[in-house]
């Protein structure tokens, strides 16, 4: 029996239909312009502490493009630990890292559901493996710890149409933005780790001339086709990376495309991590 007194909205985000040609050459027009340097990043916005009763959290921001209907990112952490396994649960020498990563249900444009899909659990997967690379585990014994991030709204161009193909290349730029947060909400719960890890992202697109290039802080709706991507998480003072997620087809024989991508994808790390790390400085400050 159906629920006559509940109305259901659309699953993904409606756009009213413009006939004006102009409009529309004028949308293709700004699809293809990329007002910062191949090698600049988005501005970012971290605060620590947002959460009172977690361990630790942090929230991060990333800045819109210029374009209307391009959402920027904006991710919530919050980090429950370490405590105690239940005593049910076999010894472990190390600490045992949980990590969770979620849709809100209006963060895209096509509506998420409260299950976790295949990508968010691949972005579990990826973030978990980039933070035990920075975690020192043994410092506790037979204790866990919960790394919970919601991402509040998406890296997306609202205005396209769905399936387009452009969340293949925005889950990387939200994986980066994962690691980055979480980072800092590992270092706001006082967890030790070996140094403050953070993503990076790089991606080699193509213009209208046909000229490949390589980009760092890609954003879909900037750019006319993006070949291949990397995610890329870095210690930076250990030199060390912890994760690298690449994305996209080319050739083996193109090994200079995936070390110059891999090069781009560090030195946006570098970038985010001294973000991070004024981030602390300033927490630091603000607590005495």
């Amino acid at each position: 029996m159906t629920d006559r007194r509940r109305i259901n909205g659309p699953a993904a985000a409606t756009i009213p239909p413009v006939y004006l040609d102009d409009v529309v050459e004028e949308q293709k027009a700004t699809r293809l312009i990329r007002s910062r340097p191949s090698d600049a990043l988005r501005k970012l916005y971290l605060k620590t502490g947002v959460t009172p009763s977690a361990s630790g959290s942090a929230y991060l921001e990333i800045e819109t493009t210029f374009k209307s209907g391009v959402s920027g990112l904006k991710l919530s952490c919050s980090v429950h630990g370490p405590r105690s396994l239940p005593k049910s649960a076999p010894f472990s020498p190390h600490i045992i890292l949980s990590a969770h990563v979620k849709y809100a249900s209006f963060a895209t444009k096509q509506r998420r559901g409260y299950i976790r899909d295949s990508s968010e659990r691949d972005l579990s997967v990826h973030l978990e493996t980039a933070l035990r690379g920075a975690i020192i585990a043994d410092r506790w014994p037979k204790s866990g710890v919960d790394i919970v991030v919601s991402i509040i709204e998406g890296d997306q161009d609202r205005g396209e149409a769905a399936g387009t193909g452009d969340e293949t290349w925005d889950i990387m730029n939200v994986l980066s933005g994962c690691v980055t947060v979480a980072s800092a909400a590992l270092a706001d719960a006082g967890i030790d780790c070996v140094d403050t890890v953070a993503g990076g992202v790089s991606a080699l697109v193509v213009d209208e001339a046909g000229a490949e290039s390589v980009v760092m802080d890609p954003v879909p709706s900037e750019h006319g086709k993006i070949m291949a991507a990397c995610c890329v998480a870095y210690l930076p003072t250990r030199d060390e990376v912890t994760n690298l997620w690449f994305k996209g087809n080319l050739e083996v024989s193109d090994a200079q495309w995936y070390t110059e991508l891999v090069q781009k994808g560090i030195q946006a790390s570098r970038s985010a991590n001294r973000v991070l790390v004024q981030c602390l400085n300033d927490t630091v400050k603000l607590r005495g």
